[in-house]
């Protein structure tokens, strides 16, 4: 059992640490491009602004579970295949982007605009003030939102879990519901609690620590 057990908690943080920084990376880019055409960006464009915000808000609103099964021909042609841990990977990432970049977009925004006026009478330019005073003043906000992302995550990958993904929650699936094995779901349900606390934990002494 407990190997069982072991191999299953391993799979969801490989799922969760991969779709994590997949996401981060990915979401990161949408999140300039709607900081700096925003009506209060540097270089505002309403058009830009307004379609990629669409798209975001569109990925955004399916429920995970039916973005699972939509995009089965996409995670084969990425992974392979479209069950699996690794096969899971492509679902939680691709959830994942739209919700990143909204989060980085918002902290973003809200660095102080004196600071990017103060920036500016000191001659700094558009690419200066993004990496020196947006980024480097959002990190402690960004970094909260990488943590709530994580968290989300990891009920993500149970849900991945009970269509083939693998994880804690297909074997809370499997071994617990479907064997009625009461002790498999409570061992997995407390792990996933653990992880949960423990990545709320860190992020809550990062924040302070970058803040």
């Amino acid at each position: 059992m407990m190997d069982v057990i072991i191999n299953a908690s391993l799979q969801t943080l490989y799922m969760v640490f991969w779709s994590t920084l997949l996401s981060v990376i990915l979401g990161f880019i949408p999140a300039i491009v709607l900081t700096l055409t925003a009506p209060d960006g540097l270089r505002p464009n309403k058009l830009v602004y307004e379609v990629l915000s669409f798209i975001v808000n569109v990925f955004r609103s399916f429920p995970f579970i039916i973005l699972l099964v939509i995009i089965i021909p996409f995670t084969r042609f990425v992974a392979g295949r479209s069950i699996g841990t690794t096969a899971a990977i492509v679902p939680l990432t691709v959830s994942a982007i739209p919700y990143i970049a909204r989060v980085f977009e918002t902290s973003l925004r809200e660095t102080d605009p004196g600071v990017i006026e103060a920036a500016r009478s000191f001659g700094a330019s558009d690419l200066q003030i993004l990496f020196r005073v947006y980024i480097k003043e959002s990190i402690p906000r960004m970094v909260n939102g990488i943590i709530l992302l994580t968290i989300s995550l990891v009920g993500y990958s149970a849900m991945a879990g009970t269509v083939g993904g693998g994880g804690l929650g297909d074997i809370a699936i499997r071994y617990g519901y479907q064997a009625y094995n009461t002790s498999y779901l409570f061992i997995c349900s407390v792990i996933l609690i653990v992880f949960v606390q423990a990545v709320q934990m860190f992020g809550n002494w990062l924040y302070k620590r970058l803040s």
